[in-house]
């Protein structure tokens, strides 16, 4: 009989335990970490996505006689160091490494775009199918990133708003829940609009 009475207690007392956590946001806080994580992960794999394009797209340049070489040897600097910097978990925790991060390939992109705009100079290279193939590659992952860049955004808010509002700041605390740290977006409006490659323009 003890037994059975000390059982019933223990259910009595997870399902308390269940209930309360759940009222004080802690099943929130793990829904949206794991959201903003597998965003963050997104991210990353488009980013990483643009520049293994890039070495394809140095070597075609490269294959043109007289190319001006400051733009290619931007778009070749910028990728060394946007692939240098090391990503990690921590980052999601830390704004001035994720600002850092930002930078640099907000620095890849737009030597990519300025490349881009120098290539119409060169009629040979806009006729090459292999090149041409390259660019269409490169203004799709562009599209993603965004896309990608947006959804962590939105995790983030959706993370943070519940880590900063009362009562689940309480349980933030204990837990050790911390606000993420989000891209810095000088135009909110630009969110809504994926970059152009715009391969017409005249430099």
């Amino acid at each position: 009989m003890r037994a059975i009475i000390q059982r019933l207690f223990f259910w009595a007392a997870a399902l308390l335990l269940a209930s309360s956590l759940t009222g004080c946001g802690y099943n929130d806080f793990q829904r949206l970490d794991e959201q903003s994580t597998s965003a963050w992960a997104e991210v990353l794999n488009q980013y990483q996505r643009r520049a293994d394009l890039i070495p394809n797209i140095v070597a075609t340049v490269k294959g043109e006689a007289n190319f001006e070489q400051e733009t290619l040897t931007r778009v070749i600097e910028a990728r060394s160091k946007a692939t240098a910097i090391q990503v990690t978990p921590e980052m999601l925790n830390n704004p001035a490494a994720m600002q850092q991060f930002q930078a640099a390939q907000g620095e890849l992109g737009s030597a990519l775009s300025r490349l881009m705009v120098v290539v119409e100079q060169y009629p040979n290279l806009k006729a090459n199918q292999g090149f041409s193939d390259l660019r269409v590659q490169l203004e799709g992952t562009e599209n993603r990133i965004t896309v990608a860049r947006n959804r962590y955004i939105q995790a983030v808010q959706e993370y943070n708003v519940l880590a900063r509002s009362f009562p689940t700041n309480l349980t933030a605390m204990v837990f050790g829940y911390t606000a993420k740290a989000n891209f810095q977006v000088a135009n909110e409006a630009a969110l809504s609009t994926p970059p152009t490659v715009d391969f017409d323009k005249k430099p």
